[in-house]
């Protein structure tokens, strides 16, 4: 089973790329255009700065996105499974 691949150009920090996309067209415009936001948005802050530490700044920024995520994520899946012993508990001794 083949994947359709799909030609996108995007703008991201004033520079156009072409990508092949397995993803909706839109899907990838709308994540090209939020990384275009944030690396015009940290040009902004930063003053007279390289397009590559702003990439860098730009990852470092997601990366601690993608961090926080996973710690949300794998506090919400602890939870989830403590409820659920809970509710095994309950459960066996409504059945008993």
């Amino acid at each position: 089973m083949s994947v359709e691949r799909k030609t996108v150009r995007v703008t991201i920090f004033n520079q156009t790329y072409s990508l092949a996309a397995t993803d909706e067209e839109g899907e990838v415009e709308s994540l090209a255009h939020s990384i275009d936001e944030l690396m015009n948005g940290i040009a902004q802050r930063a003053g007279n700065v390289d397009g590559n530490r702003v990439a860098v700044l730009a990852c470092l920024h997601m990366a601690d996105r993608l961090r926080s995520m996973e710690r949300e994520l794998a506090e919400l899946k602890g939870r989830v499974e403590e409820k659920s012993r809970q509710f095994s508990v309950l459960l066996d001794d409504a059945i008993r």
